[in-house]
Formats: structure tokens, C-alpha cells, sequence
């Protein structure tokens, strides 16, 4: 999980010479510049409510139009076969406005407290609009090839995404992973310190929610529906409703604040990385798909003080390898196991007690591919640990919770167990790049907490100075920073994988190496 989710794109002001003549702002301006029809703002309200009953609705402005993605179904005995997918970008980037016309419902980091007093007239006031994907946002698409740019300069300025993939026009994509394998191909060359360019999977209603919630009325094929283990508070709509009430601009982000309710699911991170650093992570959760929260009972990011307090867990069990004790298996340079300055495959195997699709999730294993060798995972070096460990299991989790000195919330929220049932309920896959105004991403590629000892063990996660990461920093020195997911894969053990080099590369820490607090975001 990549923490409090600050990852929000930017609204599309407009300023209006006439109706039919629409000039883009600067989106770089402190103060974003409304958009003002010729007749007054309460005329606006009486039209919404005229057209509507009391519902979160879809923009008519712009054409919403899905960018293909392919991706493979496989078999041991049958081989791959491509499946024609698409992605769509989530809700929290569009452009939200009055209905029928081009009034921001939200500018900036605030609500329009005319169109949006409260949750419920928010929504039925509000609608999500169509997405420029490469203009606005970023996102580009070529074969199975997904290009995710984090700063996009085109109107007006975009910084991050989150999309999903789609196996309809209305629907997402389920996967459901108990024995099976999930592979993709990535390049994080281009993702320095402070970035994240996030794969996982999280427990979403495959229709976006539309179902549940009759209320939302833009459902999967806008982006609607999403939930994590952080319990996110920074959403703007949740099960169908307005996030408005209790709404907190962020003190640091001009794009984002937070709400009163919060969207709580499980959560498998498959993949949190840049090219010093990378994790893999499931977050379960005590209730199963969507749960609303309210307050301090989100816990997570938003609420240090209660953090533990949710559903969900927001911490997970990570397997970082340099947090694990090995500093030379993952980074940049032919002096590491896995180069980062150049593409390669990973490859994670959701394993069951009873090797069937029945069973129940008992291990979760990691390797990679490059230049046509297999690399097994890198095993644990940290004293209390067993240096067999190369994988998360009951067994890791425990003894690494031991070992850090961490709260062991991934064993009272259920742990793998847990994390079957989401996975066997069918889940949706994220694929995003975004940076952290909470916590500038010191827990996934530096030393996290930051007034913690280094030498502790867990606490150092890579090599990235305590100073990185600053999301200003990140956006105005590496604006040109991006991530590739490609040659997604899916299906039985072993079958979306080859092996074309002599033979698998095991990877140990070094002699003598004691590489070695809080858990994974």
C-alpha cells in the first residue's frame, strides 16, 4: 500500500468567454479560476435537481473513452492466450462539475460549499466527467505496454495516476489469485528516490459499486468504487455519496485534502517500488469488500493516534530485501541481483495449503526474471529470523513483527487467512505512480521512522537520504519520471514464466551483513 493515498490529479477549471468558447487555466495557479455561465449559480441547482434524484451522476463534456491494454490468460497445458482489456483512470482525477454545465464542484483542494452543503446534495448536484488520458494525465498505451508519466503538462498540471483494468466498458477486471501466479514486466529506471510506481490488487465490486450503492450512477467505467487497508479518507466519493462533510484541505498538497468517511477493503500489494527499492505486501482486513468508515475509526495514515483502529490492517507484511538483511540484490547496476536501470519480470505465486484453488492462502512467493535467467527471491539475514525465509509466510510474518518490534496487526486482522477469502471473492488490479505527502516515501526506500537508529534492525529500507522525497522536490527535479508496466500475465504455477538462461540465480547476502520501524504503508 502506498500510505495515505495523496496521489489526487487536479480538477479542469475553465474560464468562460462565451459558452461555446472554452480556454483551459493554468493549473499552476494558487488560485484556480471558476467557471461562470451566463445565468446565476442557483439556476444551476434548480436545473441538477430538476434532472435528477439525489445521486452521484456522469458528465456529458467529454467522451470517456477506455485505452486498450491486452494482457494474457495462461495454462500449464495450454499455453497463453490474449485477452483485450483496457484501463481506466479512477474518479479522484476527474474533472468533477455541476450537471449540465462546467462549474468546478471541487477546485484546488476545496468544495464549492453552494453546490456541495453535504454529502447527499453533493452527489446529485455533481458529476464526473471524461478523461483526456495522454493529454492530461499521462497515460499512454501500445499493445500490452502501460506508460504511466508522473508530472504531465498539458492544460494544465497533472502529478500522478491511479487506473484499473477493465474486463468491460462497465466492468473491472477480477482476479481471483489462490494458486495461481501474477506476472508483469517493469521498467523503474526513471523512478528516483520518493516515487512509487504501485501494482496491486484491491478488493473493489467489479461494477465500480453501481450495484450497491444505487446511487452511483457513474460506476467502474468512470473510475468509482475504490477502497484500500488505509482505510482512505482523501476520496472524494465513497459508496455513492460525496466525501464533503468534515472535508480537510491538506496543509501540503494543493490538490488534496480529507474527509470525514474513509473507504476500507483488503489490500495485496503486489509490487511498491523504484529503482532502489521495491516490497510486496498483502494488508488484510476483517470484513470483506467495501467498508465504510467514519473518523478516527478509518485509523490508517490519516489518524496517527488510531492507526490501529480500523478493519483493516495498514501496515501489512512486507518483504522488502533490503529492509530483509540483503543491501545488494535489488538496484541499479550490474552489481545487483536484480538491475533496476533496465526492464525486468516478477513473478508472484499465491501458494494454498492444499495446492488447489479451494484452499487457503498459506504462503506468498516472489521471483524475477532478467535477461532470460529466473532469480529466486533474496533470503532473510536478520538476527531472531530464520535465513531459510524467502517468502512471506504465517511464520515470517511473526517472527519479522518479533524481530522489528512492530505491532503485529497483520496477525489481529486476520493475517493470510484473511487474505484468501478477498482473493477467492475476486479482486480488482491498480496500477498507479504517485509521491507522498505524508510520509515522502521514507518507509519504502530510506530510514523510516527517521529519529529511529539506523542500525536497528527494520528500520533502514534502502539508501535513499531521510531528506528525499519531498514531493515538491520530487515533482520539479524529475519531471520526467515515469513508470512501464507490461506483458501482464496470469494463470497456473509455473506457466507465465520461462526460464531461457542456464540456470536460476539464487541470491544471498553478503558475509557478515546485519542489514537490518513500523511496517509496509
Amino acid at each position: 500500500m502506498d500510505g495515505l493515498r495523496t496521489e489526487f490529479g487536479i480538477e479542469r477549471p475553465y474560464d468562460l468567454i462565451t459558452v461555446q468558447e472554452l480556454q483551459p487555466v493554468d493549473m499552476n495557479q494558487l488560485t484556480r479560476t471558476r467557471l461562470f455561465l451566463m445565468f446565476p449559480k442557483l439556476a444551476l441547482i434548480s436545473l441538477a435537481y430538476l434532472a435528477v434524484v439525489h445521486a452521484q451522476q456522469v458528465g456529458t463534456n467529454t467522451a470517456e473513452t477506455h485505452p486498450s491494454l491486452s494482457w494474457q490468460k495462461c495454462t500449464t497445458g495450454g499455453g497463453c492466450t490474449t485477452s483485450s482489456g483496457s484501463v481506466v483512470i479512477d474518479a479522484n482525477w476527474r474533472w468533477v462539475h455541476n450537471v449540465g454545465g462546467y462549474t468546478n464542484c471541487y477546485t484546488g483542494n476545496t468544495w464549492d460549499a453552494t453546490l456541495c452543503p453535504d454529502d447527499e446534495t453533493c452527489a446529485a448536484n455533481c458529476a464526473l466527467d471524461g478523461a483526456d488520458y495522454s493529454g492530461t494525465y499521462g497515460v499512454t498505451t501500445s499493445g500490452n505496454a502501460l506508460t504511466l508519466k508522473f508530472v504531465t503538462n498539458g492544460a494544465q498540471k497533472n502529478i500522478g495516476s491511479r487506473l484499473y483494468l477493465m474486463a468491460s466498458d462497465t466492468q473491472y477486471q477480477l482476479f481471483k489469485l489462490l494458486n495461481q501466479e501474477f506476472t508483469f514486466d517493469v521498467d523503474v529506471s526513471q523512478l528516483p528516490c520518493g516515487l512509487n510506481g504501485a501494482l496491486y490488487f484491491s478488493e473493489m465490486d467489479a461494477d465500480g459499486g453501481m450495484a450497491k450503492y444505487p446511487t452511483n450512477k457513474a460506476g467502474a467505467k468512470y473510475g468509482t468504487g475504490y477502497c484500500d487497508s488505509q482505510c482512505p479518507q482523501d476520496l472524494k466519493f465513497i459508496a455513492g455519496e460525496a466525501n464533503v462533510e468534515g472535508w480537510k484541505p491538506s496543509s501540503n498538497d494543493v490538490n488534496a485534502g480529507t474527509g470525514t468517511n474513509g473507504a476500507c477493503c483488503n489490500e495485496m500489494d503486489v509490487w511498491e517500488a523504484n529503482s532502489v527499492s521495491a516490497a510486496y505486501t498483502p494488508h488484510p482486513c476483517t470484513s470483506t469488500g467495501l467498508t465504510s468508515c467514519s473518523g478516527s475509526s478509518c485509523g490508517g495514515t490519516s489518524n496517527p493516534d488510531s492507526r490501529y483502529d480500523s478493519v483493516c490492517d495498514p501496515d501489512g507484511c512486507d518483504f522488502n530485501s533490503y529492509r530483509m538483511g540483503n543491501t545488494t540484490f535489488y538496484g541499479q547496476g550490474s552489481g545487483f541481483a536484480v538491475d533496476t536501470s533496465r526492464k525486468f519480470t516478477v513473478v508472484t505465486q499465491f501458494i494454498t495449503n492444499s495446492g488447489s484453488a479451494s484452499g487457503t492462502l498459506s504462503e506468498i512467493r516472489r521471483l524475477y526474471v532478467q535477461n532470460g535467467k529466473v532469480i529466486q527471491n533474496s533470503k532473510v539475514n536478520i538476527p531472531g529470523m530464520s535465513s531459510d525465509l524467502n517468502s512471506i509466510t504465517a511464520d515470517f510474518c511473526s517472527t519479522q513483527k518479533t524481530a522489528f518490534g512492530d505491532t503485529d496487526s497483520f496477525g489481529s486482522k486476520g493475517g493470510l487467512p484473511n487474505m484468501s477469502k478477498a482473493m477467492a471473492n475476486g479482486m480488482v488490479l491498480v496500477l498507479s505512480v504517485w509521491d507522498d505527502h505524508a510520509a515522502n516515501m521514507l518507509w519504502l526506500d530510506s530510514s523510516y521512522p527517521t529519529d529511529a537508529d539506523p542500525s536497528t534492525p527494520g528500520v533502514k529500507r534502502g539508501t535513499c537520504a531521510t531528506s528525499s522525497g519531498v514531493p515538491a522536490q520530487v515533482e520539479s527535479n524529475s519531471p520526467n519520471a515515469q513508470v512501464i508496466y507490461s506483458n501482464i500475465r496470469f494463470g497456473d504455477i509455473g506457466s507465465t514464466y520461462t526460464n531461457t538462461g542456464n540456470t536460476p540465480t539464487t541470491s544471498n547476502p553478503p558475509s557478515g551483513a546485519t542489514q537490518v520501524k513500523y511496517g509496509q504503508w
